[in-house]
């Protein structure tokens, strides 16, 4: 065993978990027991709470007359879709005006999309070559902190083939690359991604992960604090009702495996809901949010992306009374329907960002020890504009980012506002110091 995998099998091993059979289920912060590896903190010494870096990531555009924010503070006026995050409006930022160099003027559609999150330049053809993600710099940087470096989530499956733009659909599908010619597993099934936060594999993956690991809850909570007691059984409480949730999702992925022995057609090429996805794309949603805030709660992991829907997405929402598919609607853009469709999509980043305000950690939450940050590849789909990009930031990252802000960078001069110049400034105030990223060296301005 390596030195740097020495060091993480003590920092990982020095964790407090419950455990059960099968079973080993992270907890969150808790003053009075040592649950990350730290010992109690004494009053008046500050708290080592992680810092974490979430993406939230949807495709094709927004409703370009609806998305804007005026002013700043409680005063902060939001437009008609991004009123879901009216709530939160002083813990977020909504930032106009950015863009990716690499995006413009290379066609539509995958070269807009698989450099979202590392500003590199895309090649065509059959051979991929883009860049390393900032989720997964971060990730290398803070693996040694953490049982799992990543989290790489989507709700809707990859697709493959290639665009008419000679670029490899692969794009389309992924916005997190381990490297430069490798996008990272994204994992779209809720019961699989529920048994990773919790290493529940094997036989005893239907069985309860609470039931297993009760005896040791309890005998965690009879050595807590009154304070730390009613936390931890907020917690239990919060992982119970996720737990029936996914339940039912895991019953049907087991018949979509049955599908697959009896018709040897692959999992990918069936439509929802045979391919054991939920029907229901707002429950698989929150789900997919659910199982990350858990995570960054319990320290599991400090990264994760979640890619709602995928460029060029074939999701259908008739609880919007929209008929058409999402990139056909985003082809109307300046619609009532795409408006309800952009309105919606903000409203999955108000829930993870209310899941985590609402999860007390030291003297915050863990959204404020968060930066979450939700995107899209375009600003008008009907135009394919990629200009310019709809962003929001939610969370200060323990105080080091100010919030409550509307930035607007697009008359500062492209120079002035890169993608790539946001993500290193993330990168500084999160331990990762670097000289370039992307098209970006220097950090951007009045952030």
């Amino acid at each position: 065993m390596s030195h740097s995998e020495t060091t993480q099998f003590f920092r990982v091993s020095r964790r407090t978990v419950l455990r059960g059979a099968g079973v080993a289920m992270g907890l969150p912060w808790l003053e009075s027991i040592p649950v990350w590896g730290y010992a109690p903190v004494a009053d008046g010494a500050a708290n080592p709470l992680p810092k974490r870096f979430a993406v939230q990531f949807m495709a094709c555009g927004i409703h370009p007359d609806h998305w804007w924010a005026k002013g700043n503070g409680s005063d902060m006026e939001l437009s008609k879709s991004l009123t879901p995050m009216e709530p939160l409006k002083k813990k977020m930022n909504v930032v106009h005006g950015l863009f990716n160099k690499s995006a413009t003027d290379v066609g539509i559609h995958p070269g807009q999309t698989g450099n979202i999150l590392s500003g590199a330049s895309l090649q065509r053809g059959a051979e991929l070559r883009g860049g390393i993600s900032v989720d997964q710099v971060l990730a290398n940087h803070l693996r040694q902190e953490t049982m799992q470096p990543s989290m790489v989530l989507g709700c809707e499956q990859p697709t493959t083939g290639y665009h008419e733009t000679n670029f490899s659909m692969a794009y389309s599908s992924h916005i997190s690359w381990q490297n430069e010619t490798s996008p990272v597993p994204m994992e779209v099934y809720p019961s699989l991604a529920f048994d990773g936060l919790f290493e529940n594999r094997g036989s005893r993956s239907n069985k309860s992960v609470l039931d297993r690991v009760k005896e040791h809850a309890a005998s965690l909570s009879r050595r807590a604090s009154a304070v730390d007691r009613a936390k931890l059984d907020e917690y239990l409480t919060s992982v119970r009702e996720i737990e029936k949730r996914i339940e039912r999702q895991r019953a049907d992925q087991d018949k979509a495996v049955d599908r697959v022995r009896s018709n040897g057609k692959p999992l990918f090429h069936m439509q929802r809901p045979d391919n054991g996805l939920p029907e229901d794309i707002r429950e698989h949603m929150r789900l997919m949010s659910d199982i990350i805030a858990l995570a960054f709660q319990t320290d599991k992991t400090r990264i994760a992306t979640l890619l709602l829907c995928r460029d060029i997405s074939g999701l259908f929402y008739p609880f919007l009374n929209v008929r058409s598919a999402h990139h056909s609607a985003s082809h109307s853009d300046t619609s009532e329907e795409w408006e309800r469709i952009s309105r919606y999509y903000c409203e999955q980043f108000a829930y993870l960002c209310s899941r985590l305000d609402a999860m007390s950690e030291g003297d915050c939450s863990v959204l404020d020890n968060s930066c979450l940050l939700w995107i899209n590849n375009m600003w008008s789909g009907t135009n394919h504009d990629s200009t310019k990009v709809p962003l929001l930031t939610a969370g200060s990252l323990g105080g080091t980012l100010q919030t409550g802000r509307s930035l607007d960078y697009l008359s500062a001069g492209d120079d002035n506002r890169k993608l790539c110049s946001l993500y290193l400034s993330i990168m500084d105030r999160m331990g990762v110091q670097l000289d370039r990223f992307g098209d970006a060296e220097s950090r951007l301005a009045n952030l």
